[in-house]
This record gives C-alpha cells, structure tokens and sequence, in this order.
C-alpha cells in the first residue's frame, strides 16, 4: 500500500515529537530552540524542520523511519550540515548521525576497507587509517567535520580527486534502509546474482528487479548521457546500473542525497598514499590564464591540481594567514600543484612541472614550497575559501548559489572566461577558487536576496549560468550535489529522457516520496525558502540601538549573525591551533557551536521561530557556554564574533531585570577589588575558611573552584613609591596596569617593568586607577563597560596623540583595548588610537626595540597562546622573541584553556570548563618535564592550571626577568 505524504505544515511538532519519544527512536527534540539550529545549513535556504533526532544505535534509524512512515512525514539525513545546496534541509524530521551514530565499525590494514557508521568524520576515520599507512581518497576541505554519510549523500570529491577520485569511486558497500523500512546491503552484482535476487522475491528482489529493467531498457541512454567526466555529479549516477559497471547499487546511490534511502553503514577502500609530496605554487597574470595551462599540467602526474585569485586572498585578516599569504609567489592568481613519490623523484618532477608551466600564456613565476609548515598554511587558504569568500574585500555579502559548476578541463579556460563575462553583464562580483584540476570552479557571488530586482537578477543569472555550463559539456554540481540550488535547473543540463530516469529511479526507491523530497527530481524553485529574502519582514530588533557599532555590517545586528554561512569549522574536534569552538568540543553539540549560536542569533532577529525576541530563553541557554574566548572572531573564515554577539544579547535581555549574581561579583570584580585592596589578609582568610561555600553560592561562583588570593600590595603602590631604573633612551611606554595582575598577581606586572627598562623604555602608568571594562563587557552591561571605557581612552589620550605605545601584559584586557573599545564607543577617534597604539609584551621588543638583546637561555618551554592573543595579535611576536632568547618553544595547540575570565568560575560551568583544560592543555602541562617551563600570560589561563596540576605558569615577561643580570631586575 502507497503511503501518501502529508502535509506537515498541518502536523504538531509536539505530538510528533512524541510519537518519536515513544517510537524509541534516540535522542528527540522538538523545541523552538533546536529547530531554528536545523533550519539552515551552508546553503542560501531556510528549512524550519518539526524535530531533529540523533540516533544513537542502528534500531534507532529503523524506528524513525517507521513512525514517520506511519505519520507520513518526510526524513531528511544530515551530516555536519556544511552542504551548500540546500539537501540538509527539510520540513519533517531532520535525522542528524553526527553526534552518536558516528562509529568505526571495522579497518582492515590487510585489504584496505573500512566499515564506518555516517556519522563519522572525515579525520577521525583518517587518523585510525593514518596508523597503518593508510587514507581515504576523496578529501573535501571540509574534511575536519564533514562526515561520511554526508560525503556519500553528495558524492565528495575534495582536492585530491585528480589521483584518487571521488567519494564514488571509495565506495565498496552500504548498508541501507528505504522509507518503507526494507534493509538492504548494495554492491557490486553478477549478471547471476541479480537473478537469483529477482528470483528470491520480497521487497529486495522487486526492487532489485525494477532497477535492473530500467538499466536494461535505457543502456544506450546511460552510456551516452551519464558518466562523461570525472566531476559529473549532478542527477542520478545512473551509469553505474550498466553491466560493465557491474550493476554496482551501492555507487549508483552515492550522490543521491538521501533521497532514495538511509545511509545505516558503509564499507569503504582505503589507500597508501605516497611516501612524499612537494608543493609547487605557479602564478598566473589571471584565473583564466591559469585555467589555460591546466591541461598541459596534468601530464605530471599530479595529486591535486587547485586554483585561486587575489579576490580571495585580498579578503584574509587573520594574521598567521596573512603572513602566508604575503610569501606566495607575486601574483594576482596562482595553482597549487602537490606531487607525490619518493623523495629523490620529486626536485625533478617539480622542475619539469615549472616548465612546462612556463610554456604557458601568462605564467609569471613559480616556486617549490619544501616547508611542510610551510606548504599546510598555503593549503589552508585554500581550504578556507568557502567560508572567505562569503565577504568580499568591500565588505559585500557574497552567497553560494553558483559555487559548484564543473566543466572538462580542456574547456576551463574558455568556460571560466565567459562566465567571468556573464558576471558583468549582471553587475556581479565574485572570487573564484577551485579544482582547476578537474574543472571545477567554486565561486561566492555578491546576488542581493534583500529585494525582489535582486531575486530576479539572482534566478536569471544561474539559469543563465546553467546553459553556459551545458554549452561546456559539463555538470551544474562538480561535488555539492544539486539540491535546491540546483535541481530545477537539470532540464537545460539533460534532455527529457534523462529527466525521466531519474524519476522512475526515485520512484523505485521511494513511491511514498518520503525521503528528502523535491531534490533532484520534482523540485523547489531555486528562489524559494531563502534565508534571506525580500519577503521576511525581520523584527524592528534587527536595526536597536547596539551597545556595539557592529560597523562592519553596517551597524545591522542581523546581518552580523547572518555572517554564519554554515561552513561549520566551529565543528572541528581536531586541535590544528584553532581556538574554537571550546564547548562544541566538550559537548559535541550543535547548540554549542559558533554556528548553532549564530543561526538562533539570526532567527531572534526573525521572530518566526524565535519570538520573543532579546528576551529568548533559548537563545540565553544556547549562549550559557560561550566561552567568550573570541576564537571564532579570528577561526571562523567569514569573522562571526559570538562573544560580542552574546555581550550585546545579555545587555539586551537583562536591561531593567536581575541579573544572575556571577554578573554583580566577577562583572563587577575590578572595582570590588580596590576595598578588598586594602584589607587582603582579612579578605583572603574570609574566602579560604569554612565561610567559603558561603561566599561562594552568594556569588554565584563555582563550589569547586577555589577563589584567588588577594595580593599583600597591589602593583600600582609598589610603581608609585619606586624609583625608577635607567635613563629610558628609547622613550617612553604607557604599561597598561589590569585589574587583574595588579590585585592578585603583581610579581608579573613588576617583571614586565624590569623588562622594559632593561630594553631602554622609560616605565609610565596611566593616571589613577583604570580599568578596560573587560568584565562589564563580557556580562552584558554595556552601560557601565562604556564608561569605564571612556575614562580609560581619555587617560591614555594624550600619551598615544604623543606616540606613545600602550603596552599591555594580560591579553584580555590587551585584546579588550584593541577590538572592543572602538566597537563600544562608536566613532571614538581617541578609542580608535588607542586600537592603533595598544601591542603585547614582544610586540613591542620585537618591533620598538629590535635592536635589543634579550638575556639568553637555554631551555625548553611549552606555551598556551591565550585565545584572546590568538583572535586579535598572534604568536609570532613570541615565537620570534623565545627564539632569540635560545627557547625550544613548543605551542600547544590546545585552543582556550577553559577558565576563559568568569565563565569558568561561573556556577554550573565547572565541568565544561575543565573538560576544555583537559583535551590539550591540562595533559601536556602533567606531562612536561619538571625544567620546562609553563609559559601562560593570561590570568585565567595561570588560575586553570595552577588549580588542576600541580604546575604554576609563568608570564612571558617573568621569563625574560628572571634571565636579566640582578642588577637589573626590580621584580
């Protein structure tokens, strides 16, 4: 009997969410909260879908389908929701597999397979291979969260696929469930298997029948239409049904996106990859010239093949990028070819591959990269461009939408010049990036989804768009898969006969249409369900009056969380450097990402899911874990900044109402400290004696932290009766004195003194006792942060109109003083200057004194780079200066130490707080030798590990101090 979907507009969320309770189906939630999490992915289109459900087991994945095929709802699959098409979305029930279904089921060194469930990401199945000399092929750039089912539902390429091809071509079996809940394992058949399959009967060999007599019925249709090229990904890979394909089911499913069955396991090929790679970076006067040279290139026997222009590197701010970048070769476009073999065959082969690129039109230079360091922060530009090109250099919003095309490689040139042409024509711009390798072009385009001309412009342009590319021979989608981006436009790519195919194959699969329905076939306008459409009227809260200027996006609150695009490098478990997002990796949970945050940021503005507004409960619950660390500021390509998103979302919706009692003790913590100043014995005994628990619930502060100690003297009493040490010779330097060095931890601000007199600078201090508002700030009262800022920048105001440096030792308040305060006081040319003055401790050594010479020894350190360090200056300063100090310096990629100011001490934070301190940090600190030194300038990141090991982290300017002759050392 034929199911007949319903209208699930007409369906309650809570009594389907029930129903799936019931149904025993995992973990279940039909909240306002998670749905507008789930109404969006990486593409332009919004989805608001009934309940989301995580699967923790097999059984789980079957019972969902049941109830839902009983209540006749759709099902959506979803990975880790970075897809750009729109095929993550839907109206039913989102099944995400990323959280718990994500297991490694079986490796096999031996043979080369893996069985892995859907959810597992890309890196945690290339670490396990990784450890017998092994990999999976396809490697998209977002390989650090992309999960295999998702890869499969798209059929993935990534830029290895010039050597080892797509997901596709690594797919052995899988192991599937339809709608109407018949299992089935896929691979490869035998003319004789197939009939013993039909013969056997049940929903197996009917389906199996059906299929094998639409491959027979159309052979020529699938030898002519399908197949033609490597990134012909667009539609139903249909080709794989042909008998010299060996009828394999399971490829002919990859690139299906979950619209004809659920993904419940998958057997994978894993290969050894070559024992060495060289990278060769070519510049070209433009993308088309190097478009060009592409064919002539791929003689060398290539890895991968990949291109890119100035349009997108002019974007990147982050500085250790940037820093990368300024080394390519001079250029306004260039390729990035890898080589792979034995070390003593690839000098030459990347000589042969210059050359040959030389031949080239318009070939202006090249360089071999043999760094390995080195050649990862290129790649990583490149692996970042998605998310980079979503801003373009003016500061324009750019969207996916034409992003994926593919053309054969031979006409990549003439393809990508009359595509630069049509962009013209309309009046776009866009950076274009890719697999020029195999012909695949990814581009952001700057369409405007804000007015119905924009719309119109934006749906002529792609159908535009879409003939150029069948004019080409070539596909709409090259690895995205086709969506809702795409799908109505496959008419112009195929004939009609194809067009059908692929509806009598999903009407095989699927004749309830119950599986992430209108993809691919009987589609959705590519123009409806826009996130951001003209036809969303956003709540007058889109434009309030900020606390912040959020300058950047024109001073439009929902534009700035409109920043997230989805490309989800929040999601990341891996430790590369990065910083975020801390409680995504504790919890693993999407509401816990920069991007989760963002999207309920952006419904609040909305009003349709989110209704009330500032006053949202979910949106409060969702921001509870930020730990305001700002790695996503600097981390995230496009610079979504969740800390000040959520510091504008507390001022908001605690105005004119109590606040929790953490933002009156640790908000207010600067000033409660100047009477605690002067009795610290009495206040010190009061928080260590059995009151403390006490004065701990009172203070809404954590029971199992224990509270810092007071300083016997505070830093400014001991500058201001001491007389200072040499003639200062290189002038003067403003030390900025924080709150938090001064009353508990002087002994750092005194070294840093020593430091800097030592290096010839002439020590001064800002009148009275300032404060950057860094804790008014991080609770929302934005109020009060304001005019503790105002009085700081009109302090510091004559020393920087003088060209004084500010020099800063807590990188909070540093960070505070550089980023923040121009935000706060809008249009504020004294804040604005003191951004420009404002430098770190080696800042200033490296870049005011590089003449000086720091006392050397020899030792080894390990170093946790503070992440508000990481968001706003860098390490490299550091590095640089431990370095001439004769330092063997490691820098842990550990991300934010998990104390991060008041979130750790925060009632009902403790655990989460640790568990960040644990993954990276914590454990290298227990494990380094007793004469390494712990390197930590941040206050919080000191308190995290002088309170969970039994080390104490030393400042950067302790280090140096300690090292100068006696004589010269006043700390």
């Amino acid at each position: 009997m034929t199911t007949t979907m319903r209208d699930v507009g007409s369906l309650d969320a809570a009594a389907l969410t029930e129903a799936l309770r019931r149904g025993d189906c995992g973990e279940v939630a039909g909240d306002a909260g998670r749905r507008a999490q789930y109404s969006a992915d990486a593409s332009n289109y919004r989805r608001v879908p009934l309940a989301v459900v995580f699967p923790r087991e097999r059984q789980h994945v079957l019972n969902v389908i049941a109830v839902c095929r009983r209540l006749g709802v759709p099902v959506t699959s979803r990975g880790a929701g970075t897809s750009t098409s729109g095929q993550a979305l839907g109206p039913g029930v989102v099944l995400d597999f990323s959280r718990y279904f994500n297991r490694l089921l079986a490796l096999d060194p031996r043979a080369g397979t893996a069985t892995v469930q859907p959810g597992i990401v890309l890196d945690d199945l290339q670490r396990a291979a990784s450890g017998h000399g092994l990999l999976f092929g396809a490697d998209p750039s977002t390989h650090s969260r992309c999960t295999l089912g998702g890869m499969i539902g798209n059929n993935a390429c990534g830029s290895h696929s010039v050597a080892w091809g797509r997901t596709a071509d690594s797919v052995l079996q899988l192991e599937v469930v339809t709608y109407r809940g018949t299992v089935l394992r896929l691979g490869e058949m035998t003319q004789q298997e197939i009939e013993e399959a039909i013969a056997a009967g049940g929903d197996r060999g009917r389906l199996i029948g059906s299929l094998y007599r639409l491959a027979q019925s159309n052979l020529a249709v699938l030898r002519t239409g399908l197949g033609r090229f490597p990134r012909q990904v667009s539609g139903y890979a249909l080709e794989h049904l042909l008998p010299e394909h060996r009828f394999n089911l399971a490829r002919a499913l990859v690139g299906s996106e979950g619209t004809l069955a659920v993904v419940l396991s998958a057997t994978v090929r894993l290969i050894s990859p070559p024992p060495a790679r060289a990278l060769v970076v070519l510049g070209f006067q433009d993308a088309c010239a190097a478009a060009d040279a592409v064919p002539a290139l791929l003689k060398h026997r290539l890895l991968a093949l990949e291109g890119l222009d100035h349009a997108l590197t002019d974007i990147v701010t982050r500085p250790e990028t940037r820093a990368a970048i300024d080394t390519l070769p001079a250029a306004p476009a260039w390729l990035f070819a890898e080589l792979g073999g034995a070390c003593d065959e690839l000098p030459s082969r990347a000589t042969a591959l210059a050359e040959t690129a030389r031949q080239a039109a318009g070939f202006t230079g090249s360089e071999v990269i043999t760094d390995p360091a080195r050649a990862q922060r290129l790649w990583r530009i490149r692996e970042d461009g998605a998310g980079l090109a979503t801003r373009l250099p003016d500061g324009s919003e750019a969207w996916p939408g034409w992003e994926d095309a593919a053309v054969p490689p031979g006409q990549l040139g003439s393809y990508l010049r009359r595509f630069t042409r049509l962009l013209k024509q309309y009046g776009l711009q866009g950076a274009v990036y890719g697999h020029f390798g195999e012909g695949c072009l990814h581009v952001r385009i700057n369409f405007d989804f804000t007015t119905e001309q924009g719309t119109a412009v934006f749906r002529a342009f792609v159908t535009d768009a879409a003939k150029l590319v069948a004019a080409h021979g070539g596909s709409l989608s090259g690895e995205h898969g086709d969506g809702q981006a795409r799908s109505e436009l496959l008419p112009l790519m195929y004939g009609p006969d194809v067009i059908s195919l692929f509806e009598e194959f999903k009407n095989i699969w699927d004749p309830d249409n119950g599986l992430n329905p209108s993809m691919i076939v009987r589609p959705l306008p590519i123009d409806g369900n826009l996130r951001v459409s003209p036809h969303r009227t956003p709540l007058p809260l889109a434009r309030p009056a900020t606390g912040f200027s959020f300058r950047a996006d024109d001073g439009d609150f929902a534009k700035a969380t409109r920043r997230c695009v989805g490309v989800g490098k929040c999601r990341t478990a891996a430790h590369r450097g990065d910083v975020m997002c801390p409680s995504y990796r504790v919890t693993m949970d999407e509401k816990d990402s920069t991007r989760g945050r963002a999207r309920l940021l952006y419904e609040m503005t909305q009003g349709e899911v989110i209704t009330d507004g500032w006053r949202s409960t979910e949106v409060r619950d969702a921001l509870d874990l930020c730990l305001a660390c700002k790695g996503c500021g600097a981390d995230c390509p496009v610079g979504v900044d969740v800390a000040t998103y959520k510091s504008e979302f507390l001022h908001h919706h605690y105005k004119r109402r109590i606040r929790p009692l953490s933002h009156y003790t640790m908000g207010w913590l600067p000033l409660l400290s100047r009477p605690a100043a002067r009795m610290p014995r009495l206040v010190n005994a009061l928080t260590s004696s059995r009151l403390a628990p006490l004065v701990k619930r009172l203070g809404g502060i954590a029971s199992q932290r224990e509270i810092p100690r007071f300083a016997d003297e505070t830093f400014l009493t001991w500058f201001r009766r001491r007389t200072a040490r040499g003639e200062g010779p290189r002038g003067p330097v403003m030390l900025w004195v924080d709150s938090f060095n001064n009353h508990f931890t002087p002994e750092v601000l005194k070294a840093g003194v020593a430091v800097l007199e030592n290096a010839g600078f002439r020590v001064r201090v800002p009148d009275g006792t300032q404060c950057c508002g860094l804790t008014w700030i991080t609770t929302g009262q934005l109020g009060v942060a304001r005019r503790i800022a105002q009085r700081a920048t009109a302090a510091l105001a004559p020393a920087v109109a003088g060209g004084v440096p500010v020099v800063g030792l807590e990188p909070s308040c540093t960070a505070t003083l550089k980023t923040d305060l121009p935000e706060l006081l809008h249009g504020d040319d004294d804040a604005r200057g003191l951004a420009r003055a404002t430098v770190t401790l080696a800042e200033l050594l490296v870049h005011h004194a590089p003449d000086w010479e720091p006392p050397r020894t020899e030792a080894q350190s390990i170093s946790q780079t503070h992440c508000h360090q990481h968001a706003t200056s860098g390490f490299g300063a550091d590095a640089e200066l431990l370095h001439r100090m004769g330092i063997d310096n490691t820098q842990l990629a550990s991300g934010c130490c998990g104390l991060a100011g008041n979130f750790g001490f925060e009632r009902g934070h403790y655990d989460v707080s640790v568990a960040a301190g644990e993954q990276v940090l914590l454990p290298a600190v227990r494990s380094a030798a007793p004469s390494t030194h712990v390197l930590a300038d941040g206050f919080s990141c000191r308190t995290q590990i002088a309170q969970r090991t039994d080390r104490t982290g030393t400042h950067l300017a302790q280090l140096i101090a300690r090292a100068l002759p006696p004589a010269d050392t006043s700390a």
